[in-house]
């Protein structure tokens, strides 16, 4: 072990201790962080536009603040874009985060002061509470992927603006940038496949111990190293023991992973996004993600039935309950208010607060009144896949409608790392399945209104390649795992075999 690993334990006890007290105090730390929004907030344009001095609990919070999206607030952003300060914080952001979205086009998160903390602690709590709980510190003492966008930063209106990884790379603490890889100048690499060619070649004679990332990265990673060195990765790099990653469900990727790596290691998985790091595993033995209730973000819960109402419930933390599904709303000292952030989730726990993203509020199927949702078919085709022994590399689901003779279906698009020995029975297992986990299909199937899935083989590397020629190869992208519409199904009607 060497000094570093060393050093690191004192102050992973440290947070852990610290983490684990943050859980009895959870529901006091949100009163305190809404008080301490509402007198922040009240002196900002949004504030007065709000009323939030007349503001004192949340009953009141939620009658003076609707429930938006980015284009509801963009008309806040974009008086911070023409350089105004104190529009939704005090004074100005320090950075801006640039993200896609579907609708918005490109969408500028504001990162202010007392919101940079929140992304940049998290990730390191994470790794702490691994350390604490584990004992494992060797892993600090090798090199460390921590694959970001490009680091480089434009300007608008002064602020600096980049991805939320590129902005969080200039704050990963110095006594780490000696075992961080790649280099500075290969993640400034704009184009995808040219950047992961120079990611193996920095890395794969390298003493690796730690790889970030989200699973499709992970995994294209995987594959080019495999492909270069004729070795897995568990072999090229005997001492790499922990995988870091988040943004999309880690189990459909879980398999075909170690298979790569050749052997079992750890894992740490985070809920981060350019609005804020909302969740990160504190524990190898518990279920689910630890709410981070206590940095600078007051949280509210829609039942996701309600989203689309005009006036949906707003719970606060302390009404919610284990096994629902919710969306997740934010407010916080970002300047962040009632912001809905897309994802739902679902509690494991009250006690401590943890949950698993079970979805995103515009993934789903109902082109029938099903109402199916990305934890439903995740979980409906990875059981079969166990089963079966089968490892799925990527799949998504689409509605097809009928227009003519017979009846209407889910078509399921899915490339296979190795095919089922009986692909009917495997397609009637997931079907089953689905069956088991949405009574609304059910009743549709059994009503003989909808005829069971249809499977449709996607060539080996098609989602890649589908994804390279809509401009949404690597990084912080990920195909979605359902949608209502065809757009995405008709398009991969080209990648199939």
């Amino acid at each position: 072990m060497n000094l570093k690993s060393l050093l690191a334990r004192p102050f992973a006890n440290y947070i852990y201790n610290k983490t684990k007290k943050g859980m009895l105090t959870a529901l006091e730390d949100q009163e305190a962080i809404l008080k301490m929004l509402l007198k922040t907030g009240k002196s900002t344009v949004f504030g007065k536009d709000h009323h939030l001095e007349e503001v004192t609990d949340h009953a009141g919070f939620t009658q003076a603040v609707p429930v938006r999206d980015y284009e509801q607030l963009k008309t806040y952003i974009n008086q911070i874009k023409e350089g105004k300060h104190n529009v939704l914080w005090k004074g100005k952001p320090i950075y801006f985060a640039k993200t896609s979205g579907t609708t918005s086009g490109v969408k500028y998160i504001p990162i202010t002061k007392e919101s940079i903390p929140n992304h940049i602690n998290s990730a390191r709590n994470a790794l702490l509470c691994y350390m604490a709980e584990t004992g494992n510190s060797a892993f600090a003492s090798g090199k460390m992927i921590f694959l970001s966008g490009s680091p480089e930063l434009e300007r608008i209106a002064g602020i600096p603006t980049g991805r939320l990884s590129g902005i969080v790379n200039h704050h990963i603490p110095s006594y780490l940038r000696s075992n961080q890889l790649p280099s500075y100048e290969t993640n400034c690499i704009e184009d995808w496949e040219t950047k992961l060619d120079a990611i193996v070649a920095e890395t794969q004679n390298k003493d690796m111990t730690l790889i970030s990332g989200i699973p499709p990265w992970m995994q294209m990673y995987f594959d080019r190293l495999v492909e270069k060195s004729g070795k897995k990765v568990g072999e090229l790099f005997p001492h790499f023991n922990l995988m870091v990653q988040g943004g999309v469900n880690f189990e459909p990727y879980k398999a075909r992973l170690f298979e790569s790596i050749g052997r079992k290691i750890d894992s740490i998985e985070l809920f981060p996004a350019s609005e804020g790091f909302f969740a990160f595993q504190d524990s190898q033995e518990a279920e689910g993600l630890l709410l981070n209730t206590n940095s600078g973000i007051f949280y509210e819960f829609i039942p996701a039935g309600e989203i689309f109402n005009e006036n949906p419930t707003r719970l606060s933390l302390k009404e919610v309950k284990v096994g629902e599904n919710y969306a997740l709303i934010i407010n916080s000292n970002a300047g962040l208010w009632g912001y809905n952030i897309g994802d739902t989730v679902k509690f494991v726990s009250t006690e401590p607060y943890r949950l698993i993203v079970s979805g995103r509020i515009k993934h789903f199927i109902s082109a029938f009144g099903e109402h199916v949702i990305g934890e439903e078919v995740e979980q409906a085709l990875l059981k079969a896949a166990n089963e079966e022994n089968v490892k799925i590399t990527e799949f998504t689901v689409a509605p097809f409608i009928q227009q003519g003779e017979g009846k209407s279906y889910h078509e399921w698009f899915i490339e296979f790392e190795n095919e089922p020995a009986d692909l009917p029975q495997f397609i009637s297992k997931v079907d089953n399945n689905l069956r088991c986990k949405n009574v609304y299909y059910d009743d549709l199937i059994g009503g003989n209104i909808l005829m069971p899935l249809q499977v449709r083989k996607v060539r080996k590397n098609g989602f890649i390649d589908y994804m390279k020629s809509v401009g949404k190869l690597g990084g912080q992208n990920k195909v979605p795992r359902l949608s209502n519409d065809r757009k995405i199904a008709d398009e991969l009607g080209g990648f199939l075999m």
